[in-house]
């Protein structure tokens, strides 16, 4: 077993290139704490339009890239850039990537991501037949590269450039599956024998997602308990029963944030830094923040959002809860984008509350920090959340999290005591309206209380969710994947 690992993170989206969610922050985070403790990391990721805004100059690798499609054959590039000390390869194939969205437009998702990613997957294995490096392990994440497994065991296994090569799916979330319909299977190179329910079909259509599922040699997901829960028919989104075959392999790892980028004392997007052991920062944070948004500067408590708008994440709760949330002095800041039906009812919440609910549609990184460094609480109210960011950013903040027990929530904030003085937040689990507000109450007697308040904060800040012993996990999975040969339902070719 190599002391030093070599390893392909695969990964649709990566920041600071391309993002649309946390998958992005990971894939920009994990592979620079992999190098940091050692290991030969590199990552791969489409050349999407606008990558060499942050990834400057690249050179080829790979001038032509001949990937079988169907019935015909499509040409790209491998390109190498660096990220942090390493290098990142991008998959040029105008025709695919080229586009103003990742995925798709406001209008849905583009018509041929069948074919876009059937080419990443491809290309990706291809790639490394003729790269002149051949990774120990590849990492690859979400529907967009389930289909790297599946050819690595099937069309590949014979090729001894590869047939070494162990693989780690990791499922961001689950809702997101790639599904399309079974006409598309020629596309794949595939045979009709895989699809089948022990192979890619799901409900007479092909899964790529499930393709990571059945074929790769160790899964992860994001959190231990989201683990358990996609196990589980309220959850597993149609694949509870595959993942309950495979659950021998699967493993939760919660996601860590980069404590260089995510730091108060010296975040230069923040009016004034702060410390656990100097809160005087933060203080005037919440009060720029105030009058950044046009809300009374008053020792109230602020309650912060930086989301999607959309269903999964509990927003419908939040609407119903504002009435009492306002009654009891509080103050609402709001930053996202998302469900237009969802952006109109907190637009009205907040022309009717002016200077107590404050809202900003779009997408603002800057005013994202200011939001986690200026309010008292942050709300994450989730019907599911895989893992979650939030919690973890404004935990390094000292701003509360008030969560509902689900996924990664439940595994990275705990309830807090005011009798023993220990944890980090409050939460509720029925998902019901009542259950927050009980929760918010419970918050706001503590607010109110400086003394016990200065103490959870302190114990906030105090958590340690950086990367690197989210890192040491992988990499001790890396190992097990290697050493294992893990019996499956994989079809023989």
């Amino acid at each position: 077993m190599p002391q030093r690992l070599r390893i392909l993170f695969i990964s649709p989206e990566v920041e600071p290139f391309a993002k649309t969610g946390g998958l992005a922050d990971v894939a920009g985070a994990l592979p620079k704490a992999l190098a940091g403790l050692g290991h030969d990391v590199r990552v791969l990721m489409p050349k999407f339009r606008g990558v060499e805004r942050h990834a400057g100059s690249l050179t080829p690798v790979i001038a032509r890239l001949r990937i079988p499609v169907a019935d015909r054959t499509q040409e790209g590039a491998l390109l190498e850039g660096r990220m942090g000390k390493g290098p990142i390869y991008f998959l040029a194939q105008d025709h695919y990537y080229d586009r103003d969205g990742l995925y798709g437009t406001p209008e849905g998702d583009y018509w041929d991501n069948c074919e876009r990613f059937v080419f990443f997957c491809r290309a990706a294995v291809e790639a490394l037949r003729v790269l002149g490096w051949t990774p120990h392990v590849i990492h690859a994440n979400d529907w967009q590269t389930g289909l790297v497994p599946v050819y690595l065991e099937t069309l590949y296994r014979n090729d001894p450039a590869l047939a070494k090569i162990a693989t780690l799916f990791t499922i961001h979330n689950l809702a997101y599956q790639g599904v399309f319909w079974h006409y598309d299977m020629p596309m794949t190179g595939l045979g009709w024998d895989l699809f089948t329910p022990a192979g890619i079909e799901f409900y007479g259509k092909i899964n790529f997602l499930k393709g990571g599922l059945v074929f790769g040699d160790l899964l992860t997901t994001v959190s231990r308990t989201y683990a358990r829960e996609i196990q589980t028919a309220e959850f597993g989104c149609g694949l509870e029963g595959v993942l309950q075959e495979r659950s021998r392999v699967l493993h939760g790892v919660v996601n860590g944030i980069d404590y260089d980028v995510w730091n108060p004392a010296s975040d230069p997007a923040i009016p004034k830094g702060y410390t656990a052991r100097d809160l005087q920062g933060k203080r005037a944070c919440k009060l720029a923040l105030q009058e950044e948004l046009g809300l009374a500067q008053e020792p109230v408590p602020l309650v912060g959002l930086v989301t999607r708008l959309v269903e999964q994440k509990g927003l419908n709760l939040v609407l119903d809860a504002l009435p009492e949330l306002l009654a009891n002095g509080a103050q609402l800041v709001l930053l996202g984008t998302g469900d237009p039906a969802l952006e109109a009812a907190f637009d009205q919440a907040a022309s009717r509350r002016k200077g107590r609910v404050a809202v900003r549609l779009g997408y603002d990184p800057a005013l994202a920090r200011r939001i986690y460094a200026g309010s008292d609480f942050f709300l994450m109210p989730s019907r599911y959340e895989p893992c979650g960011l939030g919690q973890l950013i404004s935990l390094r903040y000292g701003t509360i999290p008030l969560v509902r027990w689900t996924g990664g929530l439940a595994d990275t904030v705990t309830e807090f005591d005011p009798a023993k003085q220990t944890g980090t937040g409050f939460g509720f689990a029925p998902f019901n309206g009542e259950a927050l507000l009980e929760c918010l109450h419970r918050a706001l007697t503590v607010f109110r209380q400086p003394a016990l308040w200065a103490r959870l904060v302190r114990n906030a800040m105090a958590e340690d969710f950086s990367w690197e012993a989210s890192a040491r996990q992988y990499v001790s999975l890396y190992r097990k994947a290697l050493k294992a040969a893990v019996p499956s339902t994989r079809i023989e070719p």
